[in-house]
């Protein structure tokens, strides 16, 4: 059985207003991942994903590439355990 983990990773560069969250979303839900994605005031990205490690380490390695017009200069992943408070992936824009 695979157990579910949780990746929470920050993510810096050019990665707001550049449609990165609307990649991250489409990937993570692709990986079919709950969790969401947000823009943080500091111009950083975080997102919060669940799934297997197979997933997450897919998802991480996109995140590390980015979108077509973002410039990913650095993601910091934190591994926990999975707290299963998501049932989809979203955008959080608040």
């Amino acid at each position: 059985m695979n157990m579910s983990e949780r990746l929470e990773a920050i993510i810096s560069g050019r990665v707001q207003m550049v449609m990165y969250r609307d990649f991250v979303c489409r990937k993570a839900r692709a990986l079919k991942l709950t969790g969401e994605v947000q823009n943080l005031k500091d111009g950083t990205v975080r997102v919060i994903a669940e799934g297997t490690r197979e997933q997450l380490e897919k998802l991480l390695a996109r995140l590390c590439h980015g979108s077509l017009l973002a410039n990913v200069r650095n993601v910091m992943p934190v591994w926990k355990p999975a707290t299963n408070e998501y049932s989809a992936f979203t955008i959080n824009y608040e």
